[in-house]
């Protein structure tokens, strides 16, 4: 018989492994928030192939009395809803795992799962139901059933998901869950399986979302008006949200014939007085370089979210990785002034997002917000999106008919008007140009016009965001890093419990804040971890301050990294 799960947990791994389109995904969103509103701390992560049918997924879903936000390789309780489940995660079974599944269905794809696995017929009873497409729902009932979910929260969460398919549909839903409720508790009350994760009562209240959808709410936070985007995964979730909310927030949102025509939209939407976004991944940041260059020449402000996933060409394209850096810093031909900022949680996404459009229409630059899949998939639960003091400011001025719109000024910034607002006439030309906008050739004046755009770093450095110090001050030791390594990082850090190593966590890269070279100069170790091969940040921070972080902790198959992976890791420096 497994092991028992014992109160001495503070958190409980749940992992499901289905085929693509099998409703993997479905599971995951409908329990992550019946748990929520039972009251328990949820974490939900996500990894699948790039096909539409076939192959074989998996989604975790971390359960805790605290909070949580980062992945882990264990597995507590494993679900395998279709063949090739087992030896999809076997790597991650330890002696504790326990399996909830048809012994019938999987005992010979996973030699010695008799002494792990407890028998549930989960195809049988959706059967009994009406189809076998009801599995999902028992499974659904019978976890819901183990961690004491009350039943009249599961069975109206299930009405309110599946209501817009009719009142037969929602019906069959929840027989089959109670189905799945009801063997829960008969193993509860057997004693073959218990847990005991102590709720919060305020939880029920609080807020569960992802990246994306912290993106698109930043977005909207800044007066985001206009979303031109070619979906390219993992970032069109990002756009499909702002469509689905486009009429109440007045947000237009187009699908563009490329990514061309949705980086050259926005351009022209920002010199028309709008507040537009782009949203793509590596491949499409590819095609819109030429636009970013237009961009910098235009000293036209533009937003850019990327969110990355492992390249080059189309690499993993359903996978995640933070190998974008380097080429978001110099993309582009030329010489001219950008930002790019590097959320790691969902509350610095909805904050800096909104950062980001004030950014660029105060400097009149391009600011790139770095994601990437892991970040932007991921969901946990949050008290709320903190937004006091934010403010959408606005850079817009009303011409006269002696305008200039590169007109040269002691900070590099030129007051910029937008058609029809005044009397001044707009001009603006990707040829080099003079203060009025027109084509010149005229070589010092080109010199100029290169140092009046160049000037802004100089404004641009003077509110850089700073560097996060997570730990405490007196460290030895320092970990470095950025974007999505943020809470697993952390969560090491509390699990070892050493007032010796501290994490320094960067959420803009560029231009690097010059407190960065005190705080490495400080520790005697310093380690830098990263999500792609290269030790990209690595390189920049070596560039701007000439320190070389030597002892790195990189990964780049594709999958974040856990929290066992990073605690092994600080153990063995």
């Amino acid at each position: 018989m497994p092991k028992h799960l014992t109160d001495s947990r503070d958190s409980v791994s749940i992992v499901l492994v289905g085929e693509a389109g099998q409703g993997i995904q479905t599971v995951e969103y409908i329990l992550t928030r019946v748990f929520k509103l039972s009251g328990y701390n949820v974490f939900s992560s996500t990894e699948f192939m790039s096909r539409i049918r076939g192959g074989v997924n998996s989604s975790e879903i971390r359960i805790s009395s605290r909070r949580v936000s980062s992945f882990v390789n264990r597995m507590d309780i494993l679900i395998p809803l279709s063949k090739g489940a087992l030896h999809h995660v076997e790597e991650r079974f330890s002696p504790e795992t326990i399996i909830l599944g048809e012994k019938e269905n999987f005992q010979k794809e996973y030699r010695g799962s008799e002494d792990m696995m407890i028998d549930i017929p989960f195809s049988r009873m959706a059967s009994d139901v009406g189809s076998k497409i009801y599995s999902n729902t028992v499974a659904v009932g019978v976890l819901s059933g183990l961690f004491k979910v009350e039943a009249d929260i599961l069975e109206g969460y299930l009405k309110t998901h599946f209501s817009r398919k009719g009142e037969g549909i929602v019906q069959k839903n929840i027989e089959a869950a109670r189905k799945g409720y009801r063997t829960a508790r008969d193993l509860v009350a057997s004693g073959k399986i218990h847990m005991e994760i102590q709720r919060n009562p305020k939880v029920a209240n609080e807020i569960l979302l992802n990246g994306a959808e912290a993106v698109a709410l930043g977005a909207i936070g800044g007066g985001c008006n206009f979303v031109p985007f070619y979906p390219m995964s993992p970032s069109t979730s990002v756009g499909i949200f702002l469509a689905r909310y486009s009429q109440d927030f007045d947000i237009v949102v187009e699908q563009a014939e490329d990514e061309i025509s949705a980086i050259n939209m926005a351009i022209g939407a920002w010199y028309a007085g709008a507040r537009a976004m782009v949203t793509t991944s590596g491949g499409g940041f590819a095609l819109m370089v030429e636009g970013l260059s237009l961009a910098g020449m235009l000293e036209m402000p533009v937003v850019i979210h990327l969110g990355q996933r492992p390249a080059p060409a189309t690499g993993l394209p359903t996978r995640t990785e933070q190998a974008d850096l380097l080429f978001t810093i110099h993309a582009g031909h030329g010489e001219f002034p950008r930002i790019i900022l590097t959320p790691g949680n969902t509350q610095d996404i909805f904050c800096l997002t909104q950062k980001a459009f004030n950014l660029a229409d105060k400097y009149q630059v391009p600011v790139i917000l770095l994601t990437d899949q892991y970040l932007l998939e991921s969901y946990y639960n949050i008290p709320s999106l903190e937004g006091s003091g934010l403010e959408i400011e606005r850079y817009i001025m009303k011409t006269g008919k002696d305008y200039k719109r590169y007109r040269i000024t002691p900070d590099g910034i030129s007051p910029r008007g937008i058609p029809g607002f005044g009397e001044g006439l707009v001009v603006v030309d990707s040829d080099e140009h003079d203060e009025e906008g027109h084509i010149t050739e005229n070589l010092s004046l080109r010199t100029k016009m290169v140092n009046k755009r160049l000037k802004k770093l100089e404004l641009i450095k003077e509110e850089i965001i700073p560097p996060e110090l997570v730990g405490s001050k007196n460290y030895k030791t320092l970990m470095v890093g950025w974007g999505s390594t943020y809470h697993v990082v952390k969560e090491a850090l509390e699990h070892l419990g050493r007032d010796d190593i501290s994490f320094l966590h960067f959420k803009q890269v560029y231009p690097l804040h010059p407190l960065a070279s005190d705080y490495l100069k400080k520790a005697k170790c310093r380690v830098i971890i990263e999500n792609n091969a290269t030790s990209q940040f690595g390189t920049l921070v070596e560039l701007c301050t000439g320190i070389d972080i030597e002892k790195k902790i990189l990964k780049y198959n594709g999958l974040p990294f856990s929290l066992e992976e990073v605690v092994e890791s600080i153990k063995a420096l």
